[in-house]
């Protein structure tokens, strides 16, 4: 995945964040984004016509990671679909969204990295195949600290009747936003190419490392 060098930098309200210039991004709204997802196909294999046979494939995983990122209220939603000549595309996603939470007593959360994670679970695999998670803080260039958390993990399919789960590489880093107590900006990496894990890992790392407040 060698070809992920050059950059673009979405800038939104509040943020700018640097990503593959390769990537997707697209209108998440319910009534614009099939319109705007079939375009964005349509011209990308127009460039590319060795995509043509995934188009199909594309297309479901633009659709259903821009139904998430509508869901979550994300306020940045990018996507890689990609062919390195294998019979799989890759693919995977990086969302950023502003959340916050409260307590029991309407008090808002603590948004310090070592507070948030504290309250974030560690799972161990049991056997090997097993789903797990760890949880580390990091340090953002010219941000500073932030809770994170990596691993495989099964991340439930949203308004499933049947509550299943879809197993997928996740990375997800809480950057507490200055001056907003509770609030944390939610930079959130995932995709369904399990046996890429430690690539995807150092690709949402990278991603991340990007993020930057603009006001």
């Amino acid at each position: 995945m060698a070809r992920y060098m050059e950059t673009l930098t979405i800038e939104r309200g509040g943020f700018r964040i640097k990503v593959p210039e390769s990537w997707w991004e697209f209108d998440v709204r319910p009534e614009s984004r099939d319109d705007s997802i079939r375009r964005m196909v349509n011209e990308r294999v127009e460039q590319r016509p060795e995509l043509a046979p995934y188009r199909d494939t594309y297309t479901g995983f633009l659709r259903r990671a821009a139904a998430d990122a509508w869901k979550s209220g994300a306020l940045y939603c990018g996507c890689m679909a990609e062919s390195f000549g294998g019979d799989t595309p890759i693919t995977g996603s990086v969302t950023v969204s502003l959340v916050g939470g409260r307590t029991s007593e309407g008090a808002p959360l603590a948004n310090d990295p070592a507070a948030i994670a504290s309250q974030l679970a560690v799972k161990e695999a049991r056997k090997p195949g097993d789903s797990w998670r760890k949880v580390t803080t990091v340090d953002i260039p010219g941000v500073g600290p932030a809770a994170r958390t990596h691993g495989i993990e099964d991340i439930p399919v949203p308004d499933d009747s049947l509550n299943r789960t879809v197993r997928a590489v996740l990375m997800q880093t809480y950057i507490p936003v200055p001056g907003q107590e509770g609030k944390v900006a939610l930079v959130a990496g995932s995709s369904q190419v399990l046996d890429l894990a430690d690539s995807f890992f150092d690709i949402f790392d990278a991603i991340t490392s990007t993020f930057r407040f603009t006001n």
